[in-house]
């Protein structure tokens, strides 16, 4: 059952392709490592060629080195390869609230760009879905370093 409340959604994806999202985003939660919080979260990520990468949050007793399950899976993306996505999916065991990324995670995301999909999810597959932006309004970008590099070059040297 998919809520109504969609920001900024992204179309596209097939209810088949978003279902086995999903699924595979409730079965990374399965291995979720977390000993400390007993928080289970996992995530699935769709790149453009239609690939999936997932990944579970990882805990440590160090707790700053701990990581979040969408961290995970994009960076398992990224180390074969992929760069560019369609959507993640993000799953718990929260059952009355959609998971919503943390605030490390929604920057992290937005490195990949702000329009594609996010699907926050309940233990019974109902979903919302909404694009990376949504999530990170006002958010520093890659394109942000890049302005500052251009005003660094228009800038003239007083010094030469």
């Amino acid at each position: 059952m998919e809520d109504t409340r969609n920001q900024n959604m992204q179309p596209g994806l097939e209810d088949r392709v978003v279902k086995a999202l999903i699924q595979r985003s409730q079965k990374a939660k399965d291995f979720a490592y977390c000993p400390y919080s007993k928080f289970r979260v996992g995530a699935a990520v769709l790149t453009v060629d239609g690939s999936f990468f997932t990944g579970c949050n990882v805990e440590n007793a160090a707790s700053n080195l701990g990581i979040c399950a969408e961290r995970v899976a994009l960076s398992k993306a990224v180390s074969e390869g992929h760069q560019r996505f369609k959507a993640i999916a993000i799953a718990s065991d929260l059952k009355d609230d959609f998971i919503s990324p943390c605030g490390g995670c929604r920057q992290f995301l937005i490195e990949f760009g702000s329009q594609w999909n996010v699907y926050l999810t309940k233990p019974d597959g109902s979903h919302r879905c909404m694009a990376v932006e949504a999530l990170l309004p006002a958010a520093f970008t890659p394109e942000d370093i890049q302005k500052e590099k251009k005003e660094e070059e228009k800038e003239p040297d007083l010094f030469t």
